[in-house]
């Protein structure tokens, strides 16, 4: 009990943005606007979706949980953020650390998961439309929703639970503005191995099986675009996936970069590490809203109407 309360009170410092701490108050005011941005877009989706009878539709459906995910990794990392801009932290203790650790990755297994369950919608819809309806009703929307929460929720919690087991000799400083499992367990001088095995085969169950999968569905969507005879209908069936594409693009390939820093750290200089960390918190839920309110006609006229 003395060791894991010894553990309970260590803290980690933030050190935020390295070389411009004289400029917090300057890089404040684009960052907080972000926020904000990611906050309204986000809530403006959901409030159309949730308040056009049109939009309730089994994307729509997925859409609003991606907001929500969207939502809720920004709430999970605002504190420290802005609080560091505004010098009113800096330092976590390992509690709050493992706990927002804890809600990035399960948010991003979840957003994962989202974006492969809007896939399986895109195929449905290209692939075998008249059971659409049928296939993707109510019932099955809210399954698939269930089956994602679990999903990420129960994988998640021993990964990040077994944090709070570990010794932190080395010097607790977190290079990006929040906490992630992979900067903590290098400060650990305990046996890691759990971690970084049990941590593979997250990135491999989630992250990975999912890319795959989307990949092979729209492999079979191209199959079957490619079948059919007129070209006006192929671009028009291929333009519904656009959006689709764009959020995986604007998801997968922060996570890609923040993978090749973590895996070049030692080449890398510190702001490199914090700009990084800071894409791939804030540019997918930052860009998804801008994607389907531009790439979808319903979603565009209800804001537009919003707002008049």
């Amino acid at each position: 009990m003395t060791f894991i309360s010894s553990v309970s009170d260590s803290r980690f410092v933030l050190i935020g943005f390295p070389g411009l701490e004289v400029d917090y108050l300057w890089i404040f005011i684009p960052v907080s606007s972000v926020y904000a941005m990611v906050f309204l877009g986000n809530c403006i989706v959901l409030h159309v979706i949730r308040t056009e009878p049109s939009l309730h539709e089994p994307m729509f459906y997925f859409l609003a949980m991606l907001a929500l995910t969207d939502l809720c990794m920004e709430l999970s990392t605002v504190y420290t953020v802005l609080g560091i801009l505004l010098e009113l932290i800096q330092e976590i203790s390992l509690d709050s650390c493992i706990a927002q650790s804890y809600f990035i990755n399960d948010l991003s297994f979840a957003a994962s998961s989202v974006l492969l369950a809007m896939a399986f919608g895109r195929y449905i819809a290209i692939c075998n439309p008249l059971h659409y309806s049928s296939i993707l009703n109510n019932d099955k929307i809210k399954k698939i929703g269930m089956a994602i929460l679990g999903r990420s929720s129960l994988l998640v919690p021993p990964v990040i639970i077994s944090l709070k087991c570990l010794n932190y000799c080395h010097p607790r400083i977190l290079s990006p503005s929040f906490c992630l499992h992979q900067d903590l367990i290098r400060m650990a001088c305990s046996d890691i191995r759990f971690n970084s095995i049990y941590g593979l085969f997250l990135v491999i169950s989630n992250l990975l099986l999912d890319a795959v999968l989307i990949l092979i569905s729209y492999i079979m969507i191209l199959h079957t675009v490619l079948a059919i005879a007129s070209g006006e209908e192929r671009i028009k069936s291929l333009q519904t996936c656009v959006s689709h594409i764009c959020a995986i693009l604007v998801f997968y390939i922060p996570i890609v970069g923040l993978t090749m820093v973590h895996r070049f750290r030692k080449h890398l200089s510190p702001p490199v590490h914090v700009l990084m960390g800071n894409i791939y918190i804030l540019f997918p839920p930052l860009m998804n809203p801008i994607i389907y309110s531009i790439k979808t006609q319903q979603i565009q006229k209800r804001i537009q109407k919003l707002f008049t």
